[in-house]
């Protein structure tokens, strides 16, 4: 788990930054933050930290919020633990077919 808090937190604050340069460049022309090479930088690192998560077997549903799922199984039926930004631990799951909509406290 802290390895994917650690890659949530990155995630959440460059796609932040990356939203911010995006709307200063479109509006102003400039942006304190940086210019285009910068916003090349924030969108490569999201997409590491996207391949991160692929690699891990981790399934991204939304990216805003992010939304990630987990295959696994609980009492013999296959679930999706689900992690939404803004959780800090992972409590919650769904059953694979129900989707967030089925989303219920693991405890």
């Amino acid at each position: 788990m802290p390895a994917l808090l650690e890659r949530t937190d990155e995630f959440v604050s460059m796609r932040g930054k990356l939203a911010e340069l995006a709307h200063d460049l479109r509006e102003d022309g400039v942006s304190e933050s940086g210019g285009l090479p910068e916003a090349k930088a924030f969108e490569a690192r999201l997409d590491e930290i996207l391949g991160w998560f692929e690699a891990e077997g981790i399934e991204v549903k939304g990216i805003a919020p992010l939304l990630v799922d987990f295959p696994s199984m609980l009492d013999g039926v296959s679930v999706r633990l689900c992690w939404l930004e803004g959780d800090r631990d992972l409590a919650w799951y769904h059953r694979d077919e129900l989707g967030f909509a089925g989303r219920r406290p693991l405890r």
